[in-house]
């Protein structure tokens, strides 16, 4: 028995690997984030699964069912949105289960940041323009940030930067950033990323968090910060330059 960590993607059901549908296929067992993840992609599951909505659940019930599907031999395919290694609670829950000496493993998925620089078409590495991209958030109700990891902080390297479960405060994002990287700095919000509803907003930090309000964006949104998302003028990449040396 295995518990599959599975990377379901930032939204539109087709974004998953193959390898995490063929999971979610031949487990008896399904945890998902209900508020999140694509409910198409429990049409994956084989005849009979049991499907457990984790939404309302605590970590102590979410282990629960885990303990219940080993102790039965019954694989489990647990979803969670975009890729697992980002701001997903699996750290938590894989140390519960390494307590347990129940076995996991984990299939990446599609990042809801790269969905969001998918829907704005733009390379988030672009050269002599940024070549760093930092993903974060902000304190607020959940854990404290770790010293030295605040915007004022991040700002003062002036790479792009990918701010996770912060448009609720959007005002305070441009109050932190904009000493660092002025007013004029490009900005998009991308909420819903990869989905039929995704809201696109671009701007700069001068007028982003108006048409935040505006658009009335409060959650499963993205913030993308930089001079990238505006790059026109740039030199090529040494890639496919022709003084390559490709021998």
């Amino acid at each position: 028995m295995t518990v599959h960590f599975i990377g379901a993607g930032p939204g539109a059901a087709d974004l998953i690997t193959v390898r995490g549908r063929d999971l979610i296929a031949a487990s008896p067992v399904c945890l998902y984030a209900g508020a999140l993840v694509p409910l198409e992609l429990l049409d994956h599951c084989p005849p009979g699964a049991r499907k457990v909505d984790t939404a309302e659940l605590n970590l102590d019930q979410i282990i629960a069912e885990l303990a219940t599907a080993h102790e039965s031999g019954a694989d489990v395919a647990r979803l969670h949105s975009g890729d697992p290694s980002v701001f997903s609670a699996m750290a938590e829950q894989m140390r519960r289960l390494d307590a347990l000496e129940i076995p996991y493993d984990v299939t990446p998925g599609v990042p809801a940041y790269a969905a969001a620089a998918a829907s704005l078409a733009r390379e988030l590495t672009v050269p002599e323009v940024g070549q760093t991209v930092i993903l974060t958030r902000i304190g607020g109700r959940a854990t404290a940030m770790p010293p030295g990891e605040d915007l004022a902080t991040l700002g003062t390297s002036q790479a792009t930067l990918v701010l996770h479960l912060a448009v609720q405060q959007i005002d305070r994002v441009v109050d932190e950033l904009t000493p660092n990287y002025g007013a004029d700095c490009p900005v998009a919000v991308v909420a819903r990323a990869s989905r039929d509803d995704e809201v696109i907003l671009r701007g700069t930090l001068a007028d982003i968090a108006a048409l935040v309000h505006t658009a009335d964006i409060r959650r499963t949104a993205v913030i993308l910060v930089g001079k990238v998302l505006a790059a026109t003028t740039f030199r090529d990449s040494h890639l496919y330059s022709t003084t390559r040396d490709r021998a």
